[in-house]
């Protein structure tokens, strides 16, 4: 615990006394503690929390479904608070923790259950919940066993929440109420299940079939949490593919860092506003942040050439999207978002690469990359030309739309801007070190650079000239950024 900051040592520390002060009514010589419901309660949770530190067959390491609520909240209907408190403990201090420092995190962890099922096992308690619960003979009392059911999964929620925002503000100084507030709505749904889910435990408990029968409920639902568990280690997984790729292609081509990640929130706003549903959606969002994973095929030093590129340069800047294809075609979770990499420099009019694909030929993934794509290039700041506003890159893609753009994605776009805005953090400058463009600087209007009088639309005075693509139709305003 050396490197816990004191203030969470001594969060910890009371917590902990705390947490020994409610166990010790359980040791009392005339405590009415069913020991063996207690014994086995806890036997249960250490096992549920050593086959969360084994690694499942042929996967990376070890799976963790976390403490089994429904376990503890079991424990709290059963048992008296301190019992229950020594139930939560004696699994806790077993599990597994996956930061350091690992001994503070895990008598945290053993105090903190302890403390909420306590206050679980005593709300319980308080609203008469025990009695609903039948056994000898009577029958369980639906629905008015509910309530203290309820109130329980509150309690639980509450003193939870509160100890985590504790323990934050202890450790990284965060406002308690803030943290609190932050945590309860997402806490109180899950425990509010895991609570039914327990109630259901301890009426089988009760019953003429026994503790057997219970388990035998317990057994379904833990395997349940486990591929629930195994499925979001998937998803991280995935993302973590995403970050390592994409971080590749930030250290390689600085010149538009920040871009893969804009490009994904464009693409994201731009299917939500068209009503895709939440899978494609993220999908989406994985084709706009690799859209140009491709860059990893291109020599650095046409892509962090400072001068325009020749025609020879730019044909091999155009073999980006294969490249990228090439590099995600074994990664199965892409699904659509393959095609986006492949197809988002295609053009509506069939004069973009690297297929010269046009209308409907092109994917509908695609399309939309295309067009959050050029709306980002055109509002970020690169070292040879300032960003336009965000008004003015929305003229300019509405001026190539239905030769270069889809008119669909354009208008999806401008309505996801107009409900939810473009903010400053997203028109970030993409280069490391921005440099001043050659000549004399442009006027300043109050919201941002104007365009100089007589440019034609989509060329800025300032930027180098771009080669033409290899098309014999010159490129529209967004695709003269030659970094696409």
């Amino acid at each position: 615990m050396s490197g816990t900051p004191a203030a969470a040592r001594a969060c910890i520390l009371a917590a902990v006394l705390c947490a020994i002060w409610c166990t010790l009514p359980a040791f009392a010589p005339d405590a009415p503690v069913p020991w063996g419901a207690a014994v086995l309660l806890a036997a249960l949770g250490l096992g549920c929390e050593a086959a969360g530190r084994r690694s499942p067959p042929g996967g990376p390491g070890p799976v963790a479904a976390g403490a089994f609520l429904p376990l503890l909240l079991t424990a709290s209907f059963l048992l008296p608070p301190a019992a229950a408190a020594l139930v939560a403990a004696s699994g806790s201090l077993a599990g597994r923790v996956e930061q350091p420092p690992y001994a503070a995190r895990r008598i945290w962890r053993a105090a903190q259950l302890a403390l909420t099922c306590a206050a679980a096992s005593w709300a319980y308690a308080t609203l008469g919940g025990p009695a609903t619960l039948g056994g000898g003979g009577a029958a369980p009392d639906f629905p008015r066993a509910l309530l203290p059911a309820c109130a329980a999964a509150l309690a639980f929620s509450l003193v939870l929440t509160a100890l985590d925002g504790l323990v934050l503000a202890a450790a990284e100084r965060r406002p308690v109420h803030r943290s609190v507030f932050a945590l309860l709505p997402l806490a109180l749904g899950p425990h509010l299940v895991h609570a039914l889910a327990g109630l259901m435990t301890a009426v089988l408990w009760r019953s003429p079939y026994g503790p057997l029968s219970a388990l035998l409920v317990l057994l379904p639902m833990y395997l349940a949490c486990w591929v629930f568990a195994l499925y979001h280690r998937e998803q991280a997984a995935h993302r973590a593919t995403i970050r390592a790729l994409v971080h590749a292609v930030d250290i390689k081509d600085t010149y538009t860092r920040g871009h893969s990640e804009r490009v994904g929130r464009a693409s994201v706003l731009i299917a939500r506003e068209l009503g895709m549903d939440d899978r494609r959606v993220e999908g989406l969002r994985f084709a706009g942040i690799l859209h140009d994973i491709g860059k990893l095929g291109v020599p650095t030093r046409v892509l962090r050439k400072d001068g325009p590129l020749t025609p020879e340069e730019r044909r091999i800047m155009e073999l980006h999207p294969e490249y990228g294809h090439e590099i995600v075609r074994g990664i199965g979770f892409l699904d659509e978002a393959r095609d986006a990499i492949l197809h988002h420099h295609e053009r509506l009019d069939g004069s973009g690469y690297p297929y010269g694909l046009s209308g409907s030929r092109i994917p509908e993934f695609a399309r939309v990359v295309a067009v959050a794509d050029a709306f980002d290039a055109m509002t970020s700041t690169r070292s040879y030309r300032r960003a336009r506003p965000v008004p003015a890159a929305l003229a300019e893609l509405k001026r190539c739309a239905g030769s270069q753009f889809d008119p669909r994605m354009v208008g999806a776009l401008d309505r996801a801007l107009g409900r939810h805005g473009w903010s400053e953090g997203d028109t970030a400058v993409t280069a490391d070190e921005p440099r001043e463009p050659q000549g004399p600087r442009e006027p300043q209007g109050p919201h941002g650079p104007r365009e100089p009088h007589g440019a034609p639309a989509g060329v800025r005075q300032d930027a180098p000239p771009i080669p033409h693509a290899r098309s014999a139709t010159p490129l529209s305003g967004p695709s003269r950024d030659r970094r696409r």
